[in-house]
């Protein structure tokens, strides 16, 4: 859908909301609320905690909707909303340090070239098998959370660099930096992952082919 018109039919949308209808409030967020749960799962790291953070981000975007002025993308407004929600449930439970967004950038992960140039150039048919997703879910959620948001929004929820600089409070510069460094960890930890499966299916295939040699025998 073209953003312009999808912008103008949520507008159309929260205007019905405010002035009585709000059963349609499900309609406006049912498009977003996997992304909430994604990001909220990125930093609670627990899937109660996020989906209770997700449902209080919700409710919190319902009794503030009459404060969206549309200057930015609904989108962009919920998501906010969603991670500031996460960053204080994290504050209140005072048990996992929260990287700063201010900080500098670390090196946390060694960067070295893969065999991948970029992670969506995966085949279809190899994402599509139950493995390779499940290496997919694993190598995301190693990911340290600062690389981790970035790439959530940039590769998965397909946001802009500018939406995605606003939501995170960064620079775009910082999310290019991120999103670049994000995708080198998910190349590396993804081309070691595909090596050793290649490997391990062309030993199958040999102990097959012997077996279907002997029988034959």
């Amino acid at each position: 859908m073209n953003c312009a018109v999808q912008n103008e039919q949520e507008l159309e949308l929260i205007t019905a909301i405010l002035a009585g209808d709000t059963q349609l409030f499900h309609q406006l967020i049912r498009p977003y609320e996997r992304c909430l749960y994604s990001l909220t799962l990125c930093y609670m790291r627990n899937r109660e905690d996020a989906a209770d953070v997700a449902q209080e981000a919700l409710i919190k975007a319902y009794r503030n909707l009459w404060t969206f002025r549309g200057d930015s993308k609904f989108s962009t407004w919920l998501i906010s909303i969603a991670l500031n929600e996460a960053r204080n449930q994290l504050r209140r439970q005072a048990t996992i340090r929260i990287v700063s967004l201010d900080e500098p950038v670390r090196e946390e992960w060694p960067m070295f070239p893969a065999v991948l140039s970029d992670w969506r150039e995966l085949p279809s048919d190899v994402v599509e098998r139950k493995e390779i997703r499940q290496l997919l879910q694993q190598a995301v959620a190693m990911l340290p959370t600062i690389y981790r948001q970035v790439f959530l929004l940039r590769d998965v929820e397909e946001l802009n660099v500018n939406e995605t600089a606003q939501i995170l409070n960064i620079t775009t510069t910082l999310v290019k930096v991120r999103t670049h460094r994000a995708r080198i960890m998910l190349q590396r930890f993804l081309a070691l992952k595909l090596n050793a499966i290649d490997t391990a299916s062309m030993h199958d295939d040999g102990s097959q082919s012997d077996d279907t040699k002997e029988k034959r025998s």
